[in-house]
């Protein structure tokens, strides 16, 4: 039977004194959490240890003794393990360092409900056997009392088995420790473990170590706090300072809540348009952080302090990112050349569209298309390139006015003014989105006609109701108008289908740009910031586990085992401490995004297809 007694490092040296801590349930092991040093009252540390046990809630109690010998104390080890009857305890610890050697040694007194002393068992059997040795007669009596007394010395010196673990005691209660055991997290159903009580008993147990040296009070302890607490100035200041902070935020937030009740955002079109609007999704994600963060309520625990802390650190980097943006944009006359400059590009590309439509109105690639299909198309989609470029001159004059007011959207940060672009450019390729929608749907029309009438050849039709393909029997007028409208369909279907893929491949141009302007804004938004600052700077304070190694393992002494925290890998802090975000939704899947451009379906990022049409 192994003791396993976790043992700070800080109280190596401890004045002689009594061992605090608390026992680990469900296992062989006690926690050490401070020294009491002599000269005390017995009764002044029962309060001092009550005191603490109603502010933590943890069943913490005197362990034993710790003697570090010193000049003029030679009867302090008899003296404080007398005072095992004081503070009755199952079993009672009596630690001695030795000066001159690294390690200590232990000894542990076991104790009935009375308070008597329990021998050990094995050492009962001992006894017995040499009474039974001295009272045997023949040498084969002997022989096996030999054997037996062997088994149950080795026995005793298994049973009295002590290992000390050190640990440093500042860096165990600031760590939170993971529950991810070879990379499968712990259910919450299992009982915790007994690393997890440890971690849990050095944490809550803080206001025992606000006692430290300079203290007037008629007892004196030793800690990781024993030579003065550990506080900033600035910490203080800015807890302080937060409170105002929040209700000033939380006040303007209500005024703009109240304003985004008003009844006429409440409207369908409204609520549509702002559900679609880049700008709008991202006003109201924000929204939702600058509420979580303007609460006044101390954090849960901490996980919700980590999710908070991402946040604060995720506005101050976007804001931060926002404002340079502005002093770029507003030094030099940016704004102007960047008005000066959009005009001309969309003109080119209009006039890049119509040569394109020429070129797909002539003989593309030397491919023979439907003329008339292909004429009707052509002037189809020439004429919404003339609209298109008489809207952009109608709004050239206002051009830089719009980016001059929409520029100051930067100061709210980063991601605003990305997403004011990506609904820019939403808006100045509308017209590329149109001819992949009318492209689209004259391709799909087409493709779900030919399947129909395919299934028609064959005797089968599609049974909505049911969901599948059903047999059916067709009369021969039927079949004549199916193969005269599959014919028709059939020899369109290439000049469709040109018309179907040039578009498409323009239309998602305009999708990829877009989707690395929301892949930023979603990067600024959710990658944990605050996490990856204490992984690198501080790496115990998110631990995955520990590892030991062995610090002392002398003769007639313990065996000394240090205890080192292993940080959480840098993937696992990204996936554990990510904040989730409005994209944070199931996406298709490369093989259904496929079949829906080859069949000519409408791909939204806001709608997923689930039901079958034909």
């Amino acid at each position: 039977m192994v003791l396993k007694i976790f043992f700070p490092q800080c109280c190596n040296r401890a004045d002689s004194g009594l061992l605090v801590g608390r026992w680990i349930s469900g296992h062989d092991s006690a926690v050490v959490l401070a020294v009491i040093h002599y000269p005390f009252i017995p009764g002044q540390v029962k309060q001092y240890i009550q005191k603490i046990q109603s502010q933590t809630g943890e069943e913490l109690s005197v362990l034993g003794s710790w003697s570090l010998p010193k000049d003029g104390e030679e009867g302090m080890e008899s003296f404080l393990k007398d005072l095992s009857t004081m503070f009755p305890q199952r079993r009672w610890l009596t630690v001695h360092r030795v000066m001159g050697k690294t390690g200590f040694s232990c000894r542990v007194t076991h104790r009935d409900a009375n308070g008597q002393t329990i021998q050990p068992e094995t050492k009962k059997k001992k006894e017995k056997k040499e009474v039974e040795k001295a009272d045997g007669e023949n040498d084969g009596g002997e022989e096996q009392t030999e054997g037996e007394e062997k088994k149950e010395e080795e026995e005793e010196e298994e049973e009295e088995k002590v290992i000390f673990v050190h640990y440093e005691q500042r860096k165990v209660m600031l760590s939170e420790l993971h529950p991810i055991q070879n990379g499968i997290p712990e259910t919450q159903t299992d009982p915790p473990s007994e690393l997890r009580q440890m971690f849990h008993a050095v944490a809550s147990c803080q206001p025992l170590y606000f006692m430290d040296k300079y203290d007037d009070g008629p007892l004196k302890s030793t800690h990781w706090q024993t030579e003065g607490r550990e506080a900033s100035i600035i910490v203080e200041l800015l807890k302080q300072g937060s409170v105002p902070l929040c209700l000033l935020l939380g006040a303007m937030l209500s005024v703009w809540t109240w304003i985004c009740n008003i009844r006429l955002f409440s409207l369908s079109p409204v609520r549509f348009l702002s559900s679609k609007l880049s700008t709008c999704v991202q006003l109201s994600y924000r929204t939702e952080h600058m509420k979580t963060l303007s609460s006044t309520k101390q954090a849960k625990d901490h996980t919700h302090f980590m999710s908070k802390a991402n946040m604060v650190v995720s506005v101050l980097v976007d804001v931060a990112l926002g404002l340079l943006l502005v002093s770029w944009l507003y030094r030099d006359d940016h704004i102007h050349m960047l008005a000066n400059t959009l005009v001309p590009a969309a003109d080119h590309v209009a006039k890049e569209l119509e040569q394109l439509l020429q070129w797909l109105m002539g003989a593309p690639a030397g491919l023979k298309m439907n003329r008339a299909l292909d004429q009707v198309l052509g002037r189809f989609f020439l004429y919404h390139i003339h609209l298109w470029i008489s809207y952009i001159h109608l709004m050239s004059p206002f051009m830089e006015g719009i980016l001059w007011y929409g520029g100051l959207s930067a100061c709210c940060g980063l991601t605003f003014a990305l997403s004011l672009l990506s609904d820019m450019v939403a808006l100045l390729t509308f017209h590329i989105y149109c001819f992949y929608v009318y492209g689209a749907r004259l391709y799909c029309l087409k493709i779900y006609g030919l399947s129909s009438l395919w299934r028609l050849f064959r005797g089968k039709k599609w049974n909505d109701l049911r969901q599948r393909v059903d047999s059916c029997s067709y009369d021969l007028d039927q079949l004549f108008i199916g193969t005269l409208l599959f014919t028709v369909l059939l020899f369109l279907l290439p000049t469709t289908a040109l018309y179907y893929l040039v578009f498409t491949l323009l239309r998602l141009v305009v999708v990829l740009f877009q989707g690395v302007l929301h892949l930023s804004v979603d990067f600024i938004n959710s990658f944990p910031l605050f996490a990856i600052g204490l992984r690198i700077f501080r790496s115990y304070r998110l631990a995955e586990g520990v590892k030991f190694r062995v610090l002392c393992e002398e003769p007639g002494s313990a065996l000394h085992l240090m205890m080192d925290i292993n940080p959480l890998k840098g993937s696992n802090v990204v996936q554990t401490y990510r904040t989730p975000t409005y994209s944070c939704y199931p996406k298709d899947s490369w093989l259904a995004l496929v079949k829906k451009l080859f069949v000519g379906e409408l791909i939204y990022p806001w709608r997923h297809k689930t039901t079958k049409t034909d």
